[in-house]
């Protein structure tokens, strides 16, 4: 492997930043150089969330360009369509269904797009969308969407799914462990 980059976004309150923790672990049991950087807007208050993740065999800077992600892992339609301009033309596109109306729809200013994910078929060619939401809530945690998709991820990338269920074990809390391995399976059956 010559490196990943990887963009991972959502809004406040979904994960990403544990997400973003769990694969920078992945990355250094890889012993790959790896670089995070997060970019948080009114994340407490549910806006949008974006992580940087540059893993490889030498990382100079943290910063993905536009058309430089070689895999964007939204955790809402919304922001799948709002980054999916960083994605290069044969990236891959991993997105939760979910949609999670942003503050000027919640006040009556402005209307959710519809058929965001059908926009995103027709512009990008590796798009794989899964209901994250109901798969982790199944699984008996609406806060494993993070997980689901990180198993989602680890089908679509070159690293051993053992590395991905001991950075998990590493990483997320033990209390909450449990459900967010069976999240990550469901996500990479699904994969």
């Amino acid at each position: 492997m010559n490196k990943h980059n990887i963009l991972i976004v959502g809004v406040g309150g979904q994960g990403t930043l544990l997400a973003s923790r769990v694969l920078g672990n992945v990355a250094l049991k890889q012993n790959y150089d790896v670089k995070v950087s997060e970019v948080h807007g009114m994340s407490q208050r549910g806006g949008s969330v974006v992580t940087y993740v540059k893993m490889g065999d030498k990382v100079y800077s943290p910063i993905i360009e536009k058309g430089e992600a070689d895999i964007i892992i939204a955790f809402e339609q919304l922001e799948a369509l709002r980054w999916a301009d960083y994605l290069k033309k044969d990236g891959k596109l991993l997105v939760n269904e979910q949609k999670i109306s942003p503050m000027p729809v919640i006040i009556g200013k402005e209307k959710y797009p519809e058929n965001i994910m059908e926009l995103l078929r027709e512009n990008f060619k590796n798009v794989i969308s899964l209901d994250a939401f109901k798969i982790a809530k199944d699984c008996g945690n609406i806060k494993a969407v993070n997980t689901v998709l990180l198993g989602l991820l680890a089908k679509s990338v070159d690293i051993d799914k053992e590395i991905w269920i001991e950075a998990l074990k590493e990483t997320v809390p033990q209390k909450v462990l449990d459900v967010n391995l069976l999240a990550f399976e469901e996500g990479y059956k699904r994969g």
